[in-house]
């Protein structure tokens, strides 16, 4: 397996987890989110993919935290964002660093 085909098995695996975990319990979900969220941040996002992909993790925890205010409490729905939020911050936390490095390096 390539680091593409793991990253890829990485990605899914943590959207599964994220949508599945509001209706099994799963335990430690939030720490297996955010090791799965930094696998992906190291292995999926390269050069030039970064701004991009930075961007669209704003626009992502934006909406999720207005919908999350907006939704009741114990929704699943809220729970599911809450999860892919959890997700997509520690790959926008490495993807930020790369980019802070890179962009020291220039």
């Amino acid at each position: 397996m390539n680091s593409k085909q793991i990253g890829h098995w990485v990605f899914s695996l943590g959207l599964v987890l994220a949508v599945v975990s509001p209706f099994v319990f799963i335990p430690y979900t939030g720490i297996i989110l955010f090791i799965l969220g930094i696998i992906i941040g190291y292995v999926n996002i390269k050069g030039n993919e970064g701004h991009s992909f930075l961007l669209a993790v704003i626009a992502l925890v934006v909406i999720g935290v207005g919908s999350i205010q907006l939704l009741a409490l114990t929704s699943p729905v809220v729970a599911i964002l809450t999860n892919i939020i959890a997700l997509a911050s520690p790959a926008a936390l490495v993807v930020a660093v790369k980019q802070i490095l890179t962009t020291s390096k220039a």
